[in-house]
Order: C-alpha cells, then structure tokens, then sequence
C-alpha cells in the first residue's frame, strides 16, 4: 500500500516524460516511504503514451491512465485523483516546469497534520504583461472572494489527503481553484515557495485566453462557495425584490385608476405600467429557478457523481509479491 501518490497530467509531452519519471524516482527513493506514480495521458497525438507504456512495463508502482480524448487538465486531474491509492496525493505537471526536489517541502507540511499544502511561485519568471500581472490580479481576487489567503491559486503544484481531494468534485477547469473549494469542506490549508523554472522541452499550451477564462471562474467560484447548497438564497433575494419593487408599482397605479377612473393609465403611466409587469414576472421566474436549483442540490447529494472523463486503458505492471500471490490463489482453486 503507497503512503504517497504522484499524479502528473500529460497531454503531448513526449520530450518531457522520461526525464520527469527519472527525477521522480530519485526524489520519492530519497524520501524513503511507499509510493507510486499516477502517470494521466491526457489524449497526447504524440509517442507520449507509447512512453508511458514503456514506463509501466518496468516499474510496478507506476501506474498509467490512458483517456480516450482530450478532456483537459482537471479532467486529467480528477482521473488521476480517482485511482491513487496514497494515503496522500500531489500533483504536478508534466512539463518539469515544477521541480521534483520541493516534493520533500510538501510532504513534510502533510505530516505536519495539514489538508493541502499549495506550491507558492513567489519568484516568477515568465511573461510579465501576459502572465504576472493578470496572475497577480487573479489570485488577488480569488483570495478576496474565498477567503483563502493564499499567494498563489493557479499552479497545479499542490499536495493533498486522499480522502478530502476524492471528496471534491472537478470539472471544467476548476483544479486551480481546488484550495477555495476545499476550504468550503473545512480543509485548514497552508502554502511553501516554490522554484518556478522554464520550460526547456516542448510546447506550452498555455496562452492570455485561459487568462481571461479564470476571471470568469472567479464569478462562478464566488456562487458555489456561499450558494452552491442553497441557490434559492441568491436567486429568491433578487426575485423578492423584482416581485417587491413591481407590486408596489402596481399598487400606486392602481391606486391612481380608482382615483381618476376616467384617465387612460397607459397613455398617462406607460413606461411605470411595462416597468411593473417586467419586474413581477422577473422575480417569479428568478424564483422558479431558485427552486429548480433548489431541487438540483437535493439530486446531487442523493446521487451518485458521474466523471468528467472517460478511461480508455489502466496499464500497470504486475509486481512479483501480487505474482505470488496470485498463483498461490489459482493453487488453491485447483
């Protein structure tokens, strides 16, 4: 049974894959405890499956998740969180932008009795107009809106308890917001600095359009965290209102009319008049879908999750204890 699971996202990384599993290796022997490595190909077009494969056929605490497509690196994520077996797990790229030698940093927070230990690049490196600054602005707001005073949301250099990441669920691109979410669990959360190098090997499949994509993650993070159990709260308020304000317009034309019955209301009060129905129908359709999302939470407690992602193949070699004790089982059945 592995103590620690190392689960790295690859999508098209064939000249980074050899080389990560190296160090990895060198760096989890040093540390001495059970481990494995949770290697996701994130439907790569290039060998970086093939070497993977390669990998697992010869070291049996590597374990492979082929995806059938590319579902994106929370789905890849959220796969690779699914079969770690570690009593904990971190996660990393596969481009060696994070380096392997801060895995022992992390893992000694862990043992320390935190629930996530989240990768701080306080020293960064790259783009400073298309990366740092909407970065810095990003984690500026995102520790605003959650409450979560952290530096840094959007590495994927994190290390988590099993128990509390397979609670979480993921989807879209939500793994850079998995701190926010986990506070909503009661996780207690803490960061370490951590190297932040260049990219030597590869294509970077970052770009300024997931930049602007995080802003609005940040809107729909803000709802989950204090309405994701009770969306009428958030919706009603506003259909109350709409319904209050349009009522009380109706009740003063009314008013008006039973005061001067022979006055023509539209012509006298149109816009007041379509301002009043608007706001009325508004605030039962804005209560409508409170209720419907009311009854959306209730399915999803009551149901079972269904996965962002879809596995093609798991491959994994077989060690010569699990062989022993396979044949010892077929002796037996004989």
């Amino acid at each position: 049974m592995a103590k620690y699971s190392i689960v790295v996202p690859f999508h098209n990384e064939e000249e980074n894959v050899t080389v990560l599993y190296a160090r990895l290796k060198q760096v989890m022997e040093q540390v001495g405890d059970p481990f494995e490595l949770v290697f996701v190909d994130d439907g790569s077009s290039d060998r970086t499956y093939k070497l993977l494969e390669e990998i697992a056929a010869v070291d049996s605490r590597v374990l492979v998740v082929k995806l059938r497509r590319n579902f994106g690196q929370t789905s890849a994520l959220a796969a690779g969180f699914d079969h770690a077996s570690g009593e904990f797990v971190l996660a990393m790229d596969g481009d060696l932008q994070h380096d392997p030698n801060d895995i022992p940093a992390f893992l000694e927070k862990l043992d320390e009795g935190y629930d996530v230990v989240s990768g701080w690049r306080k020293i960064r490196i790259d783009n400073l107009i298309l990366r740092r600054i909407p970065s810095a602005c990003a984690n500026w707001l995102m520790a605003r809106l959650s409450g979560v005073n952290i530096h840094d949301f959007g590495t994927t250099f994190k290390a988590y308890r099993r128990d509390l990441i397979q609670s979480i669920p993921l989807y879209g691109e939500m793994h850079r917001f998995i701190p926010a979410l986990a506070s909503w669990y009661g996780a207690s959360i803490c960061e370490i600095p951590i190297q932040n190098v260049n990219r030597t090997r590869g294509k970077s499949h970052y770009g300024i359009g997931r930049t602007f994509r995080v802003f609005f993650d940040l809107v729909t993070i803000r709802f989950l965290l204090r309405y994701m159990s009770r969306p009428l709260h958030f919706f009603g308020g506003f259909g109350f209102l709409g319904m209050f304000g349009g009522s009380v317009m109706a009740v003063v034309l009314l008013v008006s009319k039973l005061l001067h019955p022979g006055r023509n209301l539209l012509l006298d009060h149109g816009p007041m008049f379509v301002i009043a129905s608007v706001l009325i129908v508004a605030g039962i359709q804005l209560l409508a879908i409170g209720l419907l999302g009311e009854l959306q939470v209730r399915h999803y407690y009551s149901s079972q999750r269904t996965a962002s992602y879809t596995v093609d193949r798991l491959v994994r070699l077989v060690s010569s204890d699990e062989q022993n004790l396979l044949s010892g089982r077929h002796e037996e059945l004989l």
